[in-house]
């Protein structure tokens, strides 16, 4: 068994060098042709064991109706955060599929509200919490507690734009060092300027050997890159498949979305999955697991025959 031990501070989610503005969850009632190919987004937040103290978890911009977020039509979209913790949160299966199928919301729910077309939250925080590492579950592989957050539509058609801070403060943010959040789908705003350049880290286990990049609604928005310690920058296209080499194993993979300078596409929601050779979905961290890849390449030496 190998644990991953991060000795770092979490950041906001999405996190700084990620550079997506916000994630993006639509109405029950949505046109999947806006960017939301199921309308729910499950995210993971890691304890560390040594965090004993109370932490919270913080919301921005939760309600819809606002100025970050999308409409069509008038908004009349509500959205429920629901928080869960206990046996099975993370281990149940079901937990960790691209799709909201099944038992994904397993576990024991700790709070859940509601959020619906509002301006009371308008570019502010809201706070859940506070919890405690005994609410979470107890993963010995990734030497924390699991806390479990999905974000659903429950009635509408507009798309709620948010983010997520893991805080030791109810008021303000503060980071818990040994921290750290990942999905298994990742549903995201990009940037509406042409010279941005966004990434996620999907991380890459041993059992690996290949993976298909899947990504929703791309409404050709520029390029894709795969950057690892074994590829310098290879494009990708939807729903490309990539062998991977051993050396690859146990690093995080960088994904890059970067915008076109011709065409100018705005307020593009993208929804990406990384799948390994079985079809199981890879968890992106917003820390890189091992830092940000860097391209090693393989020198190759030849002899020069004297003359």
């Amino acid at each position: 068994m190998v644990v991953f031990i991060l000795e770092m501070f979490s950041q906001p989610v999405p996190a700084e060098d990620e550079n997506i503005p916000h994630l993006v969850t639509f109405g029950a009632d949505s046109d999947k042709s806006w960017g939301d190919d199921d309308f729910c987004q499950i995210f993971f937040f890691k304890v560390p064991p040594l965090h004993t103290e109370p932490f919270y978890i913080r919301v921005f911009d939760p309600d819809t109706g606002g100025e970050l977020d999308e409409m069509k039509g008038e908004f009349n979209t509500g959205v429920r955060f629901s928080i869960y913790g206990g046996n099975g949160a993370w281990s149940n299966e079901d937990a960790k599929k691209a799709d909201p199928e099944g038992e994904f919301k397993s576990g024991n729910m700790l709070a859940s509200r509601n959020f619906e077309t509002s301006s009371r939250f308008d570019e502010e925080w809201y706070t859940f919490g506070p919890f405690i590492q005994q609410e979470g579950e107890f993963v010995e592989e990734l030497d924390g507690y699991i806390f479990k957050v999905i974000v659903q539509g429950t009635s509408g058609d507009d798309g709620n734009l948010y983010r997520f801070f893991m805080s030791s403060e109810k008021k303000e943010n503060r980071s818990i060092e040994g921290s750290n959040v990942f999905t298994y789908e990742y549903t995201f705003r990009l940037s509406n300027n042409q010279n941005s350049v966004s990434q996620i880290y999907p991380f890459i286990d041993d059992k690996v050997t290949s993976v298909r990049i899947r990504n929703y609604d791309w409404d050709n928005d520029g390029f894709i890159r795969v950057v690892s310690i074994a590829k310098r920058g290879e494009l990708c296209t939807i729903s490309n498949q990539a062998e991977l080499s051993d050396k690859e194993h146990n690093t995080s993979m960088e994904i890059q979305f970067i915008k076109s300078n011709t065409t100018h596409v705005k307020n593009n929601n993208v929804v990406v999955i990384v799948q390994n050779q079985y079809g199981e979905s890879l968890p992106f961290y917003v820390i890189p697991i091992g830092g940000k890849p860097v391209y090693n390449p393989s020198l190759r030496m030849k002899a020069i025959e004297k003359r």
